[in-house]
């Protein structure tokens, strides 16, 4: 978790628009110190600018006490040079008690609003100064800052820190900005049970009464974001084997579904590849990784002690293969950032897409040539270049490169355009520079920039200097220009042959025109018998609306073309319409499994844009998903199976075509999941998408004998992962007895994973009273429930075939939305706006949304464009039940 029409376009998206090519601007010190900060949670980039400007030379002597009770205390001794002692000097802690503050020897006065501390100019001198300040605060529960958790099995108490973008000041004083790079040094007092991890290893361990006292070693430069330690009773295991000692951590009650041996396998081969492709060897000397719970993201790339949500690798079943090569992926992608983002680090969040990208890219070159997972990029086309096409093509969109005007908007951009089209963009770079080419100048940018802040131009200015190329053109087309551009094949054939080709790329529409450069493959296929025959392949480079391609003319007249043939470009695909039909009519003859992959996705995007009915596109998956060798491919056709019955669900459910599909799509996977014997892979997948598309009567009978082993099926073990979403299916449709069944597995499985699946199931429940009890509880910024649990809330409440129980508080929720974005804060509304912004399927919920959006020129950017893209998804819903023939 989007061409701009004026009056749907957010503010940051229009200011972005306006001053996309704004670089980070280092303010004049004199004329920056003249304007106070701004009395808020939030730094702007001219007050960062103003004190880096004034700043340099920044070390951090830090010393907690954690006993496991609900607040920490800390003394941070912040040494650091000073270019200037006439104004004052902010120094960022949130939400503290401050028991004393010392500057440069003298005990003062704090000026302190909860959010920084104000250093006057007297009390602070030209050159070096340290500032001591001890002070108590209790630990988060929502992610950031330093994170509490109770087990809920066993009472162990964990933390952890997270600080990105800006939350380090959430557990200490510190300059919290990303282009004021530091050393830190640790010490930290905890239960004498505890594990400390932090970025680098410890150098002591001693009993301090009750506690024991843990001394680290003095860090590298690192931006705040980049430092971390966690602590709690952790589980520990070892890794020597390679060339750098390796760790894993994990809480004690779940340490059983954790699989070590897989986690070491995966590191240890991505920090040989990266040292080798970039150069560079790993630079932070250990490598910890910390599986912890709450977690608001993926995972976290900490120099040397990475963090891992829990929920996304934690099983209490084997691995499947998509499960592995997903840990893989994830574990590569985190190993990219400690060159590119610990090492190297952009100077201001402006420049957070390029980590991002870079890591997205890097990771998958990596799991591609370093893991069994040789199809991973088969599989990031599937799933987040999709996901960024589909953002690009909303009003809403940005470009990859905006600015961020404060650490408020520091998230407003992370999303797809930041990680998966960053990353196509990178990947299409490398084609049209070369491979070799592209490695030379990412090696020679970390050389000159490393323990360095860079820009933007400092990474383009690399590569192009590798090439020998000016790349600004291509600077200004691909990265400071929102959308994506659609290319179609237009040729003629006479006597059979190919006698006239030409690329036509055309913009996203006129208040979006630009064209672009773009490497490309196009492909031409003959239909021989059963199969299709690759006729012919060329490369191009293609840029404007008109590029001949004359290399085609001469080939046999294909029944087939695709224009971006191995998927080299971030291009929108038009096919033309005989090679629509081919597709509609012949995907099983197409062998190779990525073109097959890009075929569905023409049609998929077919009924995104109202050109193919849903229900043809039903027709097609019926007849040919059961037919799916390739286990990647099928859970991509599966999942865009799911996205047509939900939009079946928001149409009406209740419908003739709706509940006569949803069985076929019922026997569809039982079927499949037991012809899958003896391949678990294959049968799990399967039978997972049978859970999920369980609705009728008689499927969710089956469920439930399942359930209670009254049924098995041959090959398959019902483990706990799945019976918590047979439990979760049965409620979500009020299956008699369901709801008892969710105290009886609470009882059999007390992790706060069950815990969560649990409240999940609960909310899900189609009961009035039950939506009311939870929407007041999401709606209670002062609850005692930890963040996970209120955004599980959320985004279970309202499922899509509940939109009838959805309306009774869509109106109310719409109205709430002003107040809730202004109090709430980024994190709660990043959650809330996806999942309770009200969808609907018809005019009247998009002529509503819209009003709301056309009220709520003061939202948030990030609240705003949440519904403004709700606007347009029941649009899109309206379009594709319109163009349904089957009703």
């Amino acid at each position: 978790m989007k061409t701009c029409h004026p009056r749907l376009m957010p503010l940051a998206v229009a200011t972005a628009l306006a001053f996309a090519s704004t670089p980070f601007v280092h303010a004049a010190p004199g004329k920056a110190n003249s304007a106070a900060r701004a009395d808020n949670a939030y730094l702007s980039q001219l007050d960062a600018a103003a004190r880096s400007a004034r700043v340099s030379n920044v070390d951090y002597l830090l010393d907690f006490t954690l006993t496991g009770k609900e607040t920490f205390s800390g003394t941070t001794t912040l040494a650091f040079d000073l270019k200037d002692a006439d104004s004052p000097l902010t120094v960022d802690l949130d939400k503290a008690t401050i028991k004393s503050l010392t500057v440069n020897g003298k005990t003062v006065t704090p000026r302190y609003n909860g959010w920084f501390i104000t250093l006057p100019a007297q009390d602070l001198v030209k050159g070096r100064n340290t500032v001591v300040v001890a002070y108590e605060r209790p630990h988060s529960t929502n992610g950031e800052g330093l994170h509490r958790m109770v087990d809920p099995v066993d009472g162990r108490v964990y933390t952890y820190s997270h600080f990105e973008p800006a939350a380090a000041h959430q557990m200490f004083a510190v300059f919290d900005q990303p282009d004021l790079k530091a050393t830190y040094q640790v010490t930290v007092s905890v239960p004498a049970d505890w594990q400390v991890i932090s970025t680098t290893r410890e150098t002591n361990v001693a009993p301090a009464g009750d506690l024991r006292r843990w001394t680290f070693a003095k860090t590298r430069k690192l931006s705040p974001y980049n430092f971390s330690m966690h602590a709690g009773p952790y589980k520990m295991w070892e890794d020597t084997s390679g060339k750098y000692p390796m760790r894993l951590f994990a809480r004690q009650s779940v340490a059983a579904q954790v699989k070590p041996a897989e986690w070491f396998k995966y590191t240890k081969a991505g920090l040989a590849f990266f040292d080798d492709y970039f150069g560079i060897p790993y630079q932070f000397e250990k490598y910890d990784q910390v599986l912890v719970p709450d977690f608001l993201y993926g995972a976290m790339e900490n120099a040397a002690a990475i963090t891992f949500a829990e929920r996304g690798f934690m099983y209490k079943a084997d691995m499947t293969a998509e499960q592995r090569a997903r840990l893989a992926y994830v574990i590569m992608h985190e190993m990219a950032h400690q060159w590119f983002g610990d090492l190297v680090t952009m100077q201001w969040w402006n420049g957070l897409w390029l980590n991002e990208s870079f890591a997205s890219f890097m990771g998958t070159l990596a799991t591609a040539e370093a893991t069994e997972f040789k199809d991973a990029w088969r599989a990031f086309y599937s799933e987040g270049k999709q996901r960024a096409y589909a953002q690009d093509q909303r009003t809403t969109t940005h470009p990859i490169e905006v600015p961020v005007p404060s650490t408020r908007n520091a998230f407003d951009n992370i999303d797809n355009i930041t990680y998966s089209k960053g990353a196509s963009t990178l990947m299409q770079l490398r084609h049209l520079l070369g491979a070799d080419v592209f490695r030379k100048g990412v090696h020679n940018y970390l050389v000159k920039y490393q323990y360095r802040n860079a820009k933007l131009d400092d990474f383009i200015g690399s590569l192009g200097q590798a090439a020998g190329r000016d790349l600004t053109g291509w600077t200004k087309e691909w990265l400071y220009q929102p959308g994506v551009n659609t290319v179609a094949a237009d040729y003629t054939c006479k006597a059979g042959k190919v006698t006239g080709f030409t690329l036509t790329q055309t913009a996203q529409s006129k208040a979006l025109p630009t064209l672009r450069e773009q490497r490309v493959q196009v492909a031409a296929f003959r239909l021989e018998g059963k199969e299709y025959k690759l006729e012919r392949n060329v490369a191009v480079t293609y840029k404007g609306s008109k590029t001949p391609v004359p290399a085609m003319n001469g080939a046999a007249c294909p029944d087939l073309v695709y224009p971006n043939y191995d998927d080299w470009g971030f291009v929108k695909v038009q096919l033309d319409p005989r090679s629509f039909d081919s597709a509609r009519s012949h995907l099983a003859f197409v062998a190779d499994p990525l073109l097959r992959a890009m075929l569905w996705q023409s049609l998929w995007d077919g009924v995104r844009d109202g050109k193919l009915a849903l229900n043809d596109f039903l027709s097609t998956a019926l007849n040919n998903a059961p037919q799916e060798k390739d286990y990647t491919l099928l859970g991509d056709v599966l999942g865009k199976v799911l996205g047509a019955k939900r939009y079946l669900d928001l149409m009406d459910p209740q419908a003739a075509y709706a509940q006569a599909v949803t069985r076929q799509l019922e026997d569809m996977a039982w079927t499949s999941t037991l012809a899958s014997k003896g391949d678990d892979n294959f049968q799990r997948r399967w039978f997972g998408t049978y859970v999920d598309v369980a609705s009728s009567p008689d499927a969710l009978r089956r469920l439930a004998a399942l359930l209670d082993g009254k049924e098995q099926v041959d090959g398959l073990a019902i483990n706990q992962d799945l019976r918590w979403a047979i439990i979760g299916r049965l409620n979500r449709y009020n299956y008699p007895g369901a709801a008892a069944l969710i105290d009886a597995e609470q009882a059999r499985d007390k992790s706060d994973a069950g815990q969560a699946a649990a409240l999940a199931a609960v909310v899900s429940r189609p009961d009035p009273a039950v939506k009311t009890e939870w929407l007041d509880t999401v709606h209670d910024l002062q609850t005692k429930l930890p963040f996970s649990k209120v955004r599980t809330a959320m985004e279970h409440l309202y499922p899509a075939e509940q939109h009838g129980l959805g309306e009774q508080t869509a109106g109310a929720r719409l109205a709430r939305l002003p107040q809730l974005d202004k109090t709430a804060g980024p994190v709660f509304m990043r959650a809330y706006g996806p999942a309770l912004i009200p969808a609907g399927c018809t005019p009247a919920s998009v002529q509503r949304l819209q009003a709301a959006a056309d009220a709520g020129k003061d939202l948030s950017a990030g609240t705003r464009r949440a519904l403004v893209d709700a606007v347009e998804d029941a649009q899109r819903c309206v379009t594709i039940k319109q163009a349904m023939t089957a009703h």
